[in-house]
């Protein structure tokens, strides 16, 4: 133990290591009535560095090309020592991390969090959401699958409804008039480059956002919920009497990625091909297209969308609404009720939303 003192002392002596724990560990207070829910940030950040790692990993074997992708994929999966393993936990856990990226909004939405000061904490948490999806949207093709490729010929089709930009944008996506060579190379680069340093980018900023305006306090439990951030000005959100970060909120933190990781690794254990269809296993054939391609389900409800309406015009109108209103929320919602009980409107609007989203996945899911 000597010794580990010595190395703090010689530590502490150049870059006063002891200040910063003070500072951003032990002496960070928090909210003495926060919950679990605080804890699903602390799990998508987990959960994007599991993607990172294993995603590298998988780059060690997999070759970006459309006569060598699938069978690349094939040698990871039948040949690789444990590659198995990590191509699962890449896949299933992208699904997990959007489904917690989910859950993190909703609780943001009905704490009330995104009220004033913390309006670009909401737009930069929106930005996080939206190039999660489009992550997920080029690591579908990279497999060169029968589903990855006509997965990606149906969603990159839907931009040819844009008046005069559509035809235009379509081939810029795909990098060519069809799905094809191209389109794997451009997605792979958006896949491990371009978007993961651009989602890196914005979760520097989300926490620079969370560390200037403070942690929220819950509205649960308090006799006055109402927003208590009143100045024009701007001003810390400190909570004197808090429980502080370290150990107490951390070990909470802990314990909720090792649930997280436990339903994470009972998926990849026990349910492995849960997000697999048949044509997942099929390499891909432009010359004979699928009875039925969906996309993944967190993208089941804009799917159906687009089927319900007789012009995709109208469904991708629809779809950009619902989602520039949920991006500039904190500028059309300026209550300053926190509660969700004491806000009507919201919970009416929020619960509808919500059930609207799972009617239409469902439907699409069964359709």
């Amino acid at each position: 133990m000597s010794y580990i003192k010595k190395a703090v002392d010689w530590i502490d002596v150049r870059i006063g290591v002891r200040e910063v724990v003070e500072k951003e560990l032990t002496g960070y207070l928090l909210p003495r009535n926060i919950n679990v829910w605080y804890s699903m940030g602390s799990i998508l950040l987990f959960a994007f560095v599991l993607q990172i790692v294993t995603g590298m990993l998988l780059l060690i074997y997999y070759v970006p090309d459309a006569d060598k992708a699938f069978k690349s994929v094939t040698a990871i999966m039948n040949d690789v020592p444990y590659g198995w393993l990590i191509r699962m936990c890449h896949a299933v856990g992208s699904n997990m991390m959007v489904l917690v990226l989910l859950f993190h909004m909703l609780s943001v939405l009905f704490m009330g969090s995104y009220k004033k000061p913390r309006e670009l904490n909401w737009v930069s948490g929106f930005i996080l959401f939206s190039m999660v999806q489009g992550i997920s949207l080029t690591g579908y093709l990279l497999p060169w699958s029968q589903l990855s490729f006509w997965a990606t010929t149906v969603a990159t089709n839907s931009a040819n409804a844009i008046p005069v930009i559509g035809p235009y944008l379509v081939e810029f996506l795909r990098g060519s008039k069809l799905v094809g060579p191209p389109t794997l190379g451009r997605f792979f680069a958006l896949h491990v480059a371009v978007i993961p340093a651009g989602i890196a980018a914005v979760i520097g900023a989300h926490l620079f956002f969370l560390k200037r305006t403070g942690i929220s306090t819950p509205p649960f439990g308090l006799k006055d919920s109402t927003n208590q951030w009143r100045g024009d000005s701007y001003g810390y959100e400190k909570h004197p009497g808090g429980i502080p970060f370290f150990p107490n909120f951390a070990l909470e933190d802990m314990r909720s990625i090792a649930i997280y990781m436990a339903c994470f690794m009972a998926v990849v254990f026990f349910d492995p091909y849960l997000f697999f269809p048949k044509e997942a296993f099929i390499p891909a054939n432009p010359f004979v297209t699928p009875a039925h391609i969906k996309p993944e389900w967190y993208f089941l409800a804009n799917y159906q969308t687009l089927k319900i309406f007789p012009n995709e015009l109208i469904g991708l109108s629809l779809q950009g609404a619902g989602m520039t209103f949920l991006a500039l929320l904190p500028f059309i919602d300026r209550g300053t009720e926190r509660h969700p009980l004491k806000r009507p409107l919201f919970m009416a609007c929020a619960i509808g939303g919500l059930l609207l989203w799972i009617g239409l996945s469902i439907w699409g899911h069964l359709s």
